[in-house]
């Protein structure tokens, strides 16, 4: 039996079983847009942990919106890019308490995009950095990112042969 507690902007808190409190979510997507060994990262302030984090392009997808079409939108919103996306697997944010399901893609042949302006809520800060310092500093908590970034960083450096 599902129960529905709170229903938000982007969020439905519900109860099954009378028990189980569960978070609906809307899925989401990432992209590792990468040259070499660096990654493009967003930094953005993210008020559920109280501080700014450097993540790689993400977003919600759209009512109707299918993850690809999603993860291009996303791309073209938040680092003007475009190109091949290639998905790279899916994962469950953290289903001990939400559905939402996030979608990994890869960017390759990497061209500018323009004609899509960033969401108006979203103070965005776009910055490369080097993907094996940055697991070294998440690795050592001297940083903190989402799971789905640093599943990224580890993707990448393995698929450049690189040890962590």
């Amino acid at each position: 039996m599902r129960r529905e507690i709170y229903q938000g902007r982007i969020v439905t808190l519900v109860t099954i079983d009378d028990h189980w409190e569960v978070v609906e979510h809307a899925d989401a997507v990432a992209v590792l847009v990468s040259r070499g060994r660096e990654v493009l990262g967003v930094w953005q302030r993210r008020p559920a942990v109280g501080q700014e984090t450097w993540e790689i392009p993400a977003g919600l997808i759209d009512p109707g919106e299918d993850p690809a079409t999603a993860a291009a939108r996303e791309l073209a919103e938040e680092a003007r890019l475009a190109g091949r996306l290639s998905l790279v697997t899916s994962l469950y944010a953290s289903p001990g308490f939400t559905d939402e399901r996030v979608y990994l893609y890869e960017l390759a042949g990497s061209r500018p995009e323009h004609g899509f302006e960033p969401d108006a809520s979203e103070d965005l800060r776009l910055e490369w950095r080097d993907a094996l310092a940055v697991w070294t500093a998440l690795a050592s908590g001297a940083e903190v990112t989402s799971g789905v970034t640093a599943l990224a960083l580890r993707h990448l450096l393995a698929r450049l042969g690189e040890a962590v």
